[in-house]
This record gives structure tokens, C-alpha cells and sequence, in this order.
């Protein structure tokens, strides 16, 4: 009897251990990582006895945690992938939406502004028309102004992001080291016998650092683990956890830079951040939002040249040369704020650098690195798009000099550097920031021509000359007005004229200012049936530079004239307010291929192109998670209806082991009965 109560106790006891274990199932059926547990029992030795070997119960040998690492890696994997897309793709969502606006955007200002000027070349004299232009211009710069508020405002998102998800990163790292030693130090872990919660814990803090960036998971001794970022620098090595951090970024203050300390040392690891939330914002950052900055730059910079060069060389209402329209893309100020000397650079380095605009249609958008080497003079520029040096040299002694590149110059203006010093250039960066209106009155917008041509009244020939085209006022090389336009109101070197003769060897003109001194050679020969320039067009040709150009058609005849001067009294003038307005459709963006809408929708375009890719990204990358989601759950995850089978089934065995127990007891009842 005592051997067939021990068998009832055995099987009431490993099947409570049953019951209690498919019960922990059932109430962990909705907890995140929660892996299913089973049961298994084993058969106790027998007794031995001359008809055979009688058995002695039933033993629980484990509790057995149901999970495939393949899957759990591959669940981090899709997760790692998932989070990388998601936080891409809602970054650019937000940065399309801004730039694709219509009320956000820039498209619908440039359009207004362009037309305001259309409608006051109709009527060059109307002050209301010439207010409507301000007030578009106007808005012109607040649309720059607000969408570059709007770009900063998602870097510093961007930026708080990157901390809060640091701050999550090391608590997740140090729990999963405090977890590797709590499963270590595990009774019965030397036995086979494993903390299933803990493992299921690990398993989770694990997946949720995959959530966040790319990670390596290495089983060890133990049954720890050890972590490392995908290039192999050690997150968790047994129970030590390394630190995630955030700083100032040496090369562009206004980011931030990943950082990783381990054993006293601190590595900069924005390169090894790659995959999950932290990895998706480095990336817009690099693909998204730089990218934007320096082309929403570089059309505030080539708007403002052109409407500045075509604003200058007109007249405005109170017979003075127009000045500039928006601020000046070359200030000393907007051409040292291009450049940004790294936070590494050597103490003893005090280098002058600046960045001169030369060619708004030949700038490109983007950023460059000037890094210097050897003694401090050699150098070389790399574009940080592609990584190319894109031009080296030497400076020379003193370093003095211009290095140039399409569209602007670097110019190195004094100062000492050393080997290893660094400089960011970014030519178009900050220029939507800084872009302003100058003009601020009606009267001072230049929509006449300075310059007009008159026939002489006793001309007998066919000869008909133009109305001049502006060049420039102001000398290229020095940038100090032209001595036909340094007395105000009036052309210093006028009137010009233009007389024809025919000495016997054909016909010939010469141009002469008003003290009578030519103006190029004398008795230039005449040629029919073209249009006959005047003026030398070249800056670098000295005094025979007058910065117009007028010519003269048709058949003039001997001692015919005619007159150049200043457009005195021009109120009526449209000619530079067309000019002006043509700006809107000309090509003036990458080389003379993109107008300035043109230009604007490339971005607009080049920004909705990733925006979808990213989308089509996040939904493959959403199921491939869902997938490998079910297939763990198929495996580990808790079935309920299967859970209550087995609860019923357990529930039956326990009571067929009571019932056991009730029969030895009554065995045992009738043998003591029978002894009295």
C-alpha cells in the first residue's frame, strides 16, 4: 500500500506542477516576449522483483522554455529593419509635407512675386503695382525664412530624439548586463535547469535595443550573452554594459554625433550606427534634411544674385541706379559664416577662411571638406556626398590665395594651420536663413534702363540703332562702380557719340565721349547686314569697357550720328522691369538648365521620390516583421485553446492520482480491519 500511495503522490505532484505551469501560460498569453513553458515527465526507476519491475511513479525532469533562437534572431532582425524605416519615413513625411505645401512651400510665392512684376512693367510709374512687388518680395523672404525655421526646428527634433533614444538605449543595455549575471547565478543552472522568466526578459530588452539600433547577439558561458554594434564594438560582455552618449558634433556644431564609452574610453560611432530608430534619423539627417538645407540654399542664393546683378544696373523712379534688391549673397559676414573650423582642430591653429559665391548657376548644393596635412599648407577638398577629393594643392608662403571650385571660391585670407586640421565649407547652407530685402521703398525700385540712344535729326541713311542692353555698373575685378556711372543721375563720360564717314575706302564709324577721346579705335570699319556692336563686352579691356553695349543695323550714311547718354526724366521706362520679370522663367539653376521653379520642384521632387520609397520600405519592412513575429509565436507564443486542453488533461490525471491515493488508503482500511 505505501508503494501505491508513493505512486499517487508523484502523479499528484508532477501534475500539479502541470497544472501550475499551463495556468502560468494562460495568465502570460498577452505578455510581450513571454515564451510558452511545457512539462516533462519521466518515468521513476522501478522496483525490481522476481515476476518483473514494478513501477514507482511518474518525475518531473523540466520545465521546458519553448523558443527557437533562429526565429528570436530573426524577429531583432525585422525589428532592427522596421524601426530603421519607420523613423525615416515619418521624418520625410513630415519634410514632404512642409516643402510640397501649398501654403508651406515656396512655389506659390515665386509664381505671385514674378507676376507682380509683369503687371508693373505694364504700368512702370504705378506706385500701388510697385508696392504689390514689395509686398510679394516680401513674402518671398518670409517663406524662405519660415521653411528654414522649419528645417531647424526638425534638427533639434531630430537631435532630442537621438538623446531620448540614447537614454532608452543604456537602460536597456545595463538591464540586459544585470540579467546575463542574474541568470548566471541561477540555482540549478549547472544542472540543465534554466530561469525560463529571465531568459524571457533577456530575450525582450534584447529586442527592444534591436528596435533601436543594428546589434549582435553571441551566446556564452553561462548561458550569458554578450552584445556588440554590427561592427563589433562591445555593448554587453557578461555583466559589464557600455555607455551610449550624445555631444556637440567637432565637424558641424549644430548636430549630434553618437558616442560610445567603455573601459575610460569614448570613440565617436556614427558610423557604426546603423538600422533601428537611431540609425533611421542619422539617416534622414544625411539623405533628407542636409540635402533640403542646401538647395532650398542655393535657390536663395542664385534668386538673390540675379534679381540683385538686374536690379543694380536699372534706374529707379528718381533717376538714381538701383541698388541692391535682396542683401548681398557676398557680405563679409554671409562669406565667413560658409565656413565652420572643426571642434579637433589644433589650439595653435588660428587659419582665415571665407567662401565667395562666383557663379550662382554653376553652384551646386552640398558640402565640402578642407582638410589640410604635411607642414599645414597641403590640402584637399573632399565632398562629403561622395567622399572625392575634388581638388588639392599647396598654399603658397605667405597662404594668401583662392582655392576654386564651380561657382565659389575659397579664399584663404591669413593665419596658420596644422596637419589634421579640418573645415567644414558649405557654400548654400545658411543662405535661406539670411536672405532679407533691401529695397523698402516704391520709389526706389529700378525698373527703368540708365542708358538711351537718340538719332541725329540730319541722318539720311537707314541706320537704326538699339535701345543698349546693361551689362554691368559696377567693375567685376574690384567691384567699385564704373567711371561712366560714378556721377549720379548721369553717364560721367557723356553724352557718347557715334559718327559714320566714308573716306573713300568704305564706311566707318567712330565713338567718342563727350571731351571728344574715342572710345576704341577710330574709324572702325562698318559691315552691313548685321547688328555692329560698339563697345568691347570684355571687363578686363580697360577704358573700352562701358558696361552696356548698344548696336547699329540697317545702311547709315556718311555724317550721319548718333547720341548715348543717360536716360534723364525715364519715369516711363519698362525696359528693366521686363528684364526683371523675366528672371522668373529664365534658366539660372545648374549651368542654365532650371529656372527658379524649376529648381524648387526638383527638391519638392527629389524629397517625394524617398518620401515613397521609404513608405514602400516601411510596409515590406512591416511584414517581414509580422511574419517573423508568427513564426515565433507559432512556436513560443501561447495558444489558449491548446492551453485548456492541456488543462483539462492534467486536471483529469490529477484526479485519477487522488483516486489512487483513495484506493491504497481503502486497501489499506480493509487490512487493518481484518486483523481485529
Amino acid at each position: 500500500m505505501a508503494g501505491l500511495i508513493g505512486i499517487g503522490l508523484t502523479g499528484i505532484l508532477s501534475h500539479q506542477a502541470a497544472l501550475n505551469t499551463t495556468g502560468n501560460n494562460i495568465t502570460n498569453a498577452n505578455t510581450p516576449g513571454y515564451s510558452r513553458q511545457e512539462v516533462l515527465f519521466e518515468t521513476q526507476e522501478g522496483q525490481r522483483t522476481g515476476a518483473g519491475t514494478i513501477g514507482s511513479g511518474v518525475n518531473v525532469t523540466d520545465i521546458r522554455r519553448l523558443a527557437n533562437e533562429y526565429l528570436v534572431q530573426q524577429v531583432r532582425e525585422d525589428s532592427t529593419l522596421y524601426g530603421e524605416q519607420a523613423a525615416l519615413n515619418s521624418e520625410l513625411s513630415r519634410l514632404d509635407n512642409l516643402l510640397g505645401g501649398e501654403t508651406t512651400g515656396l512655389s506659390t510665392a515665386l509664381n505671385n512675386f514674378f507676376a507682380s512684376l509683369q503687371n508693373a512693367a505694364e504700368d512702370p510709374t504705378s506706385l500701388p503695382q510697385r508696392q504689390l512687388v514689395l509686398s510679394e518680395a516680401q513674402q518671398i523672404v518670409n517663406r524662405f525664412q519660415a521653411l528654414s525655421q522649419e528645417f531647424i526646428q526638425q534638427r533639434e527634433s531630430i537631435k532630442t530624439q537621438m538623446q531620448q533614444g540614447v537614454k532608452d538605449a543604456n537602460t536597456l543595455v545595463k538591464s540586459i548586463a544585470e540579467l546575463n549575471l542574474a541568470i548566471s547565478e541561477s540555482p540549478g543552472i549547472a544542472q540543465g535547469q534554466m530561469p525560463n522568466e529571465l531568459l524571457d526578459k533577456r530575450d525582450e530588452k534584447l529586442r527592444q535595443l534591436s528596435e533601436l539600433v543594428s546589434i549582435k547577439v553571441t551566446p556564452t558561458d553561462g548561458s550569458q550573452v554578450n552584445v556588440s554594434l554590427s561592427n563589433g564594438l562591445s555593448l554587453v560582455v557578461g555583466s559589464n554594459a557600455a555607455t551610449f552618449g550624445t555631444r556637440e558634433n567637432a565637424e558641424d556644431p549644430t548636430r549630434l554625433e553618437f558616442t560610445l564609452s567603455n573601459g575610460g574610453r569614448t570613440l565617436n560611432i556614427d558610423e557604426q550606427i546603423t538600422g533601428g530608430k537611431l540609425g533611421g534619423l542619422l539617416r534622414f539627417d544625411n539623405e533628407g534634411l542636409k540635402p533640403a538645407f542646401d538647395e532650398l540654399g542655393r535657390i536663395a542664393i542664385a534668386l538673390s544674385d540675379t534679381m540683385n546683378h538686374q536690379h543694380e544696373i536699372g534706374m529707379d523712379l528718381e533717376g538714381d541706379l538701383g541698388g541692391l534688391f535682396f542683401t548681398d549673397i557676398n557680405s563679409v559676414e554671409a562669406q565667413r559664416s560658409r565656413v565652420v573650423a572643426n571642434g579637433n582642430n589644433s589650439l595653435s591653429s588660428n587659419g582665415q577662411l571665407a567662401v565667395e559665391i562666383t557663379d550662382s548657376s554653376a553652384l551646386a548644393a552640398g558640402s565640402w571638406t578642407l582638410q589640410f596635412s604635411g607642414d599645414g599648407r597641403s590640402y584637399e577638398l573632399i565632398d562629403q556626398r561622395t567622399g572625392d577629393t575634388v581638388n588639392q594643392g599647396r598654399l603658397p608662403d605667405p597662404v594668401q590665395s583662392e582655392i576654386s571650385m564651380p561657382g565659389f571660391n575659397i579664399r584663404v585670407e591669413g593665419g596658420s594651420f596644422n596637419a589634421g586640421d579640418k573645415y567644414l565649407i558649405q557654400p548654400s547652407r545658411n543662405a535661406a536663413e539670411s536672405i532679407g530685402l533691401v529695397v523698402n521703398r516704391e520709389e526706389d525700385l529700378a525698373f527703368a534702363s540708365p542708358i538711351r540712344a537718340t538719332t541725329g535729326e540730319n541722318n539720311i541713311g537707314t541706320g537704326k540703332i538699339d535701345q543698349g542692353t546693361m551689362l554691368n555698373v559696377r567693375n567685376p575685378f574690384t567691384n567699385s562702380l564704373l567711371p561712366a556711372f560714378q556721377s549720379s543721375g548721369q553717364l560721367a563720360n557723356g553724352p557718347i557719340t557715334v559718327t559714320f564717314d566714308d573716306p573713300g575706302t568704305g564706311l566707318v564709324y567712330t565713338v567718342e565721349d563727350v571731351n571728344g577721346n574715342p572710345i576704341g579705335p577710330a574709324d572702325r570699319p562698318y559691315t552691313p547686314g548685321i547688328a555692329n556692336e560698339l563697345f568691347n563686352p570684355d571687363p578686363a579691356s580697360g577704358a573700352e569697357y562701358q558696361g552696356f553695349q548698344f548696336r547699329i543695323t540697317g545702311q547709315p550714311a556718311s555724317g550721319d550720328s548718333f547720341e548715348i547718354d543717360y536716360n534723364s526724366n525715364g519715369v516711363s521706362d519698362n525696359r528693366n522691369a521686363e528684364l526683371l520679370a523675366a528672371l522668373g522663367t529664365a534658366n539660372t539653376l545648374n549651368g542654365g538648365s532650371q529656372n527658379f521653379a524649376e529648381g524648387y520642384a526638383g527638391v519638392v521632387e527629389d524629397i517625394g521620390v524617398k518620401t515613397r520609397q521609404s513608405q514602400l520600405d516601411v510596409d515590406a519592412g512591416k511584414t517581414l516583421l509580422e511574419q517573423s513575429t508568427n513564426q515565433r509565436e507559432s512556436v513560443s507564443g501561447v495558444n489558449l485553446d491548446e492551453e485548456a486542453g492541456r488543462l483539462i488533461q492534467y486536471q483529469a490525471a490529477y484526479n485519477a492520482s487522488a483516486q489512487v491515493m483513495s484506493v491504497a488508503q481503502d486497501l489499506f482500511n480493509t487490512l487493518l480491519q481484518s486483523f481485529r
